[in-house]
């Protein structure tokens, strides 16, 4: 008889373990009186308590007991601008009475190039501090993977500059950090719009691709930023620099960057707003993944929020993100699932799905996002009785625990170091 592996870690007895593998009339899963099983970084056993038991060797496990409790995959956060400098805070403010006019004119900075002024004359040790801030809010809201942006800096040194610090972010403390190279944000007041986007594709891109910053190259494809054939110069730049594309697009008009992101077979189109039947289709026919940001769209009173139930009728997957940003500043993916299901139409199911293994599938991940033997051990705890009290009580954290990588990284709101 073959020995039983020794499983590390072993949480058993939860009323429920989802582990957000869809199988015929399961959407997400369910297990009743589910239990899993750790070795190391990763699953080992999953399914009924009882069988978990029967499978692994428990006699030196750290035994983790949800009974009462809902046991999930860790969010995987797929779209976040993380790294920034300062606040938009009297701008956020202000926009509650008062027209973006009437902000302007009382010489509050508003937007994106105000950000990038604040973000240029902090240094890697300041951003880092902020950043690593706001990752522990969100670990402690159950996220353990994080994808962050560049793109407030709009010039080779300030962008290089965001990306060290993900780098510093990644080596420092749990949460995995997935960086993406976005100097294609905006464009910078000083410099002519060919010579920066020039600057992005011969200066820019080779430098990032040779230090190994970055995984990913996105473009704000849209109405005021980026044209689809500058979209298009700059991504197949980035992939014939080995960054996987990526494309913000159709958020404020439908100017053709969806169709790009189709024809490019990007890993993920984002925002969406403006995205029609056609469009998704041709979007779920390439492979594409679309993530959503409930919360962007509540921040900014969006004119035309997304269309969830239309584009899941097209077959195009979805993934939820926070887009935490100085416009969005949120931390909390149980609020945006929240959103998603209140103002979107996503069932509770869809959105916790949306949430993990498909916010996985927007980073080109297939190691995180679901419980199953072989994949990361990145699991969340809540203290809750249903998957459907997520969405239900409004604004409350249920995250109990938080295991990342096989190790307990917040448990009753105590957060552990865990060595890089």
């Amino acid at each position: 008889m073959q020995p039983k592996p020794p499983a590390q870690l072993l949480i058993t007895n939860s009323t429920e373990l989802l582990t957000c593998l869809p199988s015929p009339g399961n959407l997400i899963g369910r297990i009743a009186n589910g239990a899993v099983a750790v070795s190391g970084e990763h699953i080992i056993a999953v399914g009924p308590s009882a069988e978990v038991a029967a499978q692994v060797d428990t006699t030196s496990a750290q035994i983790v007991d949800a009974s009462g409790k809902i046991v999930a995959p860790g969010f995987v956060d797929s779209h976040t601008h993380l790294v920034f400098g300062g606040s938009r805070v009297q701008e956020y403010a202000a926009k509650m009475t008062r027209t973006a006019q009437e902000v302007k004119a009382l010489g509050i900075p508003t937007g994106i190039l105000a950000t990038v002024d604040m973000t240029r004359a902090e240094n890697v040790d300041q951003l880092t501090a902020s950043a690593a801030h706001r990752l522990r809010q969100m670990l402690a809201h159950g996220t353990t993977t994080v994808e962050s942006k560049s793109g407030y800096g709009l010039t080779v040194a300030d962008e290089l500059k965001l990306l060290e610090v993900n780098r510093r972010l990644q080596a420092s403390q749990p949460v995995d950090v997935i960086s993406t190279f976005l100097g294609a944000h905006d464009f910078p007041r000083d410099v002519p719009r060919e010579r920066y986007i020039e600057s992005i594709i011969q200066e820019m891109i080779p430098q990032v691709a040779d230090r190994k910053l970055a995984e990913f190259c996105d473009v704000f494809c849209d109405e005021g930023y980026y044209t689809v054939d500058e979209a298009r110069r700059i991504l197949t730049a980035g992939r014939a620099a080995g960054l996987k594309p990526k494309i913000h697009t159709d958020q404020y008009s439908q100017t053709g960057g969806s169709a790009l992101a189709a024809e490019l077979g990007v890993v993920s189109a984002d925002h969406l707003n403006y995205t029609d039947r056609e469009a998704a289709r041709r979007l779920a026919q390439a492979g594409v993944v679309g993530v959503v940001t409930p919360l962007l769209d509540f921040a900014v009173r969006h004119p035309r929020p997304f269309d969830a139930r239309l584009m899941l009728e097209e077959g195009l997957t979805l993934a939820l993100a926070t887009d935490l940003c100085p416009a969005c500043w949120v931390e909390s993916m149980p609020l945006v699932m929240q959103f998603a299901c209140r103002q979107h139409r996503l069932s509770p199911e869809e959105a916790l799905l949306a949430a993990t293994v498909n916010g996985a599938k927007a980073l080109g991940l297939t190691d995180r996002g679901a419980l199953a033997p072989g994949q990361l051990a990145d699991i969340q705890i809540w203290d809750i009785p249903t998957v459907e009290d997520v969405i239900y009580r409004l604004g409350n954290n249920a995250v109990e625990t938080v295991i990342k990588r096989g190790k307990i990284a917040v448990s009753d709101s105590t957060f552990f170091a865990i060595p890089p």
